[in-house]
């Protein structure tokens, strides 16, 4: 046995969730992601409504979410298909007060707005963050395609700001990132350096 070994303390499986987000392209030109939540008990435990067996579901909840190249949400639909108490699958239907938002700067705001707090499920509502950056991961290689074919065909075509540039230390306006790529975007720091 290793010294690290001996230190180490053991360790007692309580609880796991899981989220998974998968991004579709639809063959009518939207996007469907879906987002799973799926958390299991690692001990049989009370709770107000029942017993969950080792090994058994406290939640399993699916989001699937259409959205259109534009990023605008068109339809949502939520199901909790294991909850702790019954009531919880009671506010799936409020999921459908999202159409029509568009996915980008402030939606966590909007989302909080119209399903936030009483007037939805914090599970359902906390799975839509990685659902929303699931969708960016899904569009952005579409996106940069078509705006290369722009930039070919369109003599003059300048590419908009992209929406990344100031959201994270890599693509800060006086970095190398946005230096490189969008450099009519860099704007370099009070010292003229990144």
């Amino acid at each position: 046995m290793t010294d690290d070994e001996a230190t180490t303390p053991v360790r007692q499986l309580l609880h796991t969730r899981t989220v998974t987000c998968t991004g579709y392209l639809r063959s009518d030109g939207l996007f469907d992601i879906e987002g799973r939540l799926l958390d299991i008990k690692g001990r049989e435990t009370e709770m107000p409504f029942g017993t969950i067996e080792a090994g058994g579901a406290l939640h399993q909840m699916v989001i699937v979410m259409t959205v259109d190249a534009n990023l605008v949400i068109q339809h949502v639909e939520a199901r909790s298909e294991i909850t702790p108490a019954p009531m919880c699958k009671q506010i799936s239907h409020a999921y459908a007060a999202l159409k029509g938002l568009k996915i980008g700067a402030g939606f966590k705001q909007r989302v909080t707005e119209r399903v936030g707090g009483e007037r939805g499920c914090t599970h359902l509502t906390e799975l839509l963050g990685p659902m929303a950056t699931t969708l960016i991961q899904t569009t952005a290689p579409l996106l940069r395609e078509q705006m290369r074919l722009r930039e070919t065909r369109e003599p003059g075509f300048k590419r908009p700001k992209h929406w990344v540039i100031g959201t994270c230390h890599t693509y800060r306006t006086d970095g190398e990132a946005v230096r490189t790529l969008w450099p009519d975007h860099y704007e370099p720091g009070p010292s003229g350096k990144d």
